[in-house]
């Protein structure tokens, strides 16, 4: 049974395929005919390819399917004829897929297109302006062609001869290059942030790399072919980055390395100025660049490279030192002279009287030439004895001849330091004979400020007299208070600091200091009368005849109860009170009014009780608090 079925269905498949073979050379014969008398026209082409691509449905009312036959067997002949028609049209069958580069041969040529066989079941158009060499265009040529499509808007298979080429290069590239390869490349087209070259593969070069110069008319490289090096490629996206600037610098130094062999230290060259920086001087000497710095343009002192030189001088120099690794040579002018400060200490120690001019004022001194290439510098404490400098240009300007005494030499940093008040008499030798503690002097307030007054003794020889030598008795916030700019006072010498320029002033010493009798004139117990000067939460202060103030604390201002303190006493009013503290060292004297009108009252109570005495009539009313308002 089973024999008889595959038999049967072995007969209806060679009967299908005799058909279809028949149906498939009437079409092609039809096919040429066509193709010669209208060799543009490719619709002819779409029905070829749907006959030829069309497959065995075996659920078709074609499948005779009233036999009794296993479903088992009928899958073992549906594999064996899938594997016969794989194996006659597997390679055509895999080669469908676009995206793959297809060898062919050529079978026809028309006057704007190539018709490739790639084995496929059509033939494709590529065309001719896509070969790049018309050698290759001949019947019967095989050539490698890229499958784009496997249908396109015509129903045939797209190919590209382009792309196959372009993807042959990248994959040339790819296996034969890496990233710092050295190619060579045609600038193809300007691109946004640079240039697109030719290399086989288009890749893209960076503006920045270019050249090592500054570059003013992208223009200038188009359509010129240049040697680059690869910097980098991307596999996935298919792109090249490459650089010309590299392969420039990398020229230059090995030029430079070469040029600097012939470079020795202590050799006379000469140079162009390039450019000059705060720093120095840039030349070119002999092709090869060269630094100049400003601390070896001259012995002098120079604030900028440009006081020297200008753009485009040639100048002499010596190679100070030569470094191959960083391509580097430091030049050196003043070397070609002798150095001036070799014998320094000697020519001029300390104390020697010199003449010069000032070349340059600076904050905090003024430079002097000695001769030339030596300079020192008097610095604003060594101008003047008496005056305080804060700016040198208060005493002297660019250009003016001067005298000046050397203090110091610092040979190692080039250093001179000089002083213009050493010529003349120092006033300070001689002020502790002139102005000897306690010794009285008249002088003039010339400033006031928080701590004191300054006076003027005699032309650059000031004394402070401080706020706390104002006065024995006053507190003095301010001597402002006291005096006033222009005053003339009458002060004693207290002390002298002649190495610090100091002389301290005191007022207050002039006359005796009343605290120091304090506990005779007005010991503890004793009655004081005074006038209320100032009231405050704590009580009142009360100026004494004597000149002294003393407090009457609000405890002790009454014996009576009261609620504030201007209750029982006001500014201005005098008062008698009675002394119940004394305090010298700290200044200080403690006043009671209660104890006053405790022991007074006491008293006109006891004068009442007496023994022996006569009892007094009672006060009238009136007599009483006058007495009371008296009292208080």
């Amino acid at each position: 049974m089973l024999f008889s079925m595959i038999c049967y269905l072995f007969l209806h498949y060679l009967f299908v395929s005799a058909s279809h073979f028949a149906s498939v050379f009437k079409s092609r014969v039809k096919e040429i005919s066509y193709k010669r008398t209208n060799p543009g026209s490719l619709s002819h082409r779409r029905r070829n390819w749907f006959i030829m691509s069309k497959k065995h449905d075996w659920n078709s009312s074609n499948i005779i399917d009233d036999v009794d036959y296993h479903e088992e067997d009928a899958q073992a002949f549906r594999k064996l004829l899938g594997a016969k028609d794989q194996g006659e049209g597997g390679d055509s069958q895999s080669s469908l897929n676009s995206g793959y580069v297809l060898r062919g041969r050529i079978v026809e040529i028309t006057k704007d297109f190539v018709v490739i066989d790639v084995g496929l079941k059509s033939e494709g158009l590529v065309p001719i302006s896509e070969f790049t060499d018309l050698s290759e265009i001949a019947l019967g040529n095989e050539v490698e062609a890229f499958l784009d499509q496997t249908e396109g808007e015509d129903g045939q298979i797209v190919l590209s001869r382009d792309k196959a080429r372009r993807l042959r290069q990248w994959e040339n590239i790819v296996h034969n290059c890496t990233e710092g390869s050295i190619v060579t490349g045609k600038v193809m087209r300007k691109v946004k942030g640079g240039l697109m070259v030719d290399i086989g593969v288009e890749a893209f070069l960076p503006g920045s790399q270019i050249d090592n110069k500054r570059i003013k008319n992208l223009d200038e490289y188009l359509d010129k072919t240049y040697d680059f090096k690869i910097l980098k490629i991307n596999t996935d996206r298919k792109n090249i980055v490459v650089s010309r600037r590299e392969l420039l610098e990398e020229e230059r130094m090995s030029k430079k390395v070469e040029m600097l062999e012939n470079f020795h230290e202590g050799e006379i060259r000469h140079g162009i100025v390039k450019n000059i920086t705060d720093f120095g001087v840039f030349l070119d000497v002999d092709g090869v660049d060269g630094l100049l710095h400003i601390t070896d343009m001259t012995w002098k002192r120079i604030k900028h490279p440009s006081e020297m030189v200008a753009l485009g001088d040639k100048l002499e120099v010596i190679i100070l030192h030569v470094d191959k690794d960083k391509g580097r040579v430091a030049l050196g002018m003043k070397q070609k002279e002798s150095n001036p400060w070799e014998e320094i200490e000697k020519k001029y120690p300390p104390g020697t009287h010199v003449k010069g001019k000032i070349v340059s004022l600076v904050p905090y001194g003024a430079f002097m030439e000695i001769e030339s290439g030596i300079e020192g510098l008097i610095h604003v404490s060594e101008m003047s004895w008496t005056k305080t400098i804060n700016d040198p240009s208060e005493m002297l300007k660019k250009g003016d001849e001067v005298e000046a005494i050397v203090l110091s030499v610092q040979k190692d940093e080039g250093k001179i330091s000089l002083g213009m008040k050493q010529l003349e008499k120092n006033p300070w030798d001689e002020v502790e004979k002139k102005y000897s503690i306690g010794s009285s002097v008249t002088a003039e307030i010339r400033n006031l400020t928080n701590y004191g007054a300054f006076v003027e003794l005699e032309p650059g020889i000031d004394g402070l007299i401080h706020i706390s030598d104002l006065s024995w008795i006053k507190k003095v916030s301010h001597p402002s208070e006291v005096f006033k700019k222009g005053d003339k006072v009458d002060a004693v010498v207290l002390s002298v600091d002649k190495e610090n320029k100091k002389i301290t002033l005191g007022v207050k010493q002039l006359s005796e200091n009343p605290w120091e009798n304090t506990e005779k004139m007005m010991p503890v117990g004793s009655l004081v009368k005074g006038v209320v000067t100032k009231i405050t939460a704590f009580g009142a202060f009360v100026e004494l005849a004597s000149g002294l103030e003393g407090l009457i604390h609000v405890t002790e201002l009454s014996d009576k109860p009261f609620g504030k303190v201007e209750e029982v006493i006001s500014k201005g009013q005098e008062v008698t009170a009675k002394v119940i503290k004394l305090d010298p060292e700290h200044k200080k004297i403690s006043l009671s009014i209660k104890e006053y009108l405790i022991e007074k009252n006491k008293e006109n109570h006891d004068d009442i009780l007496v023994g022996e005495k006569k009892k007094r009539a009672p006060k009238k009313k009136k007599e009483k608090a006058a007495e009371e308002e008296e009292n208080t």
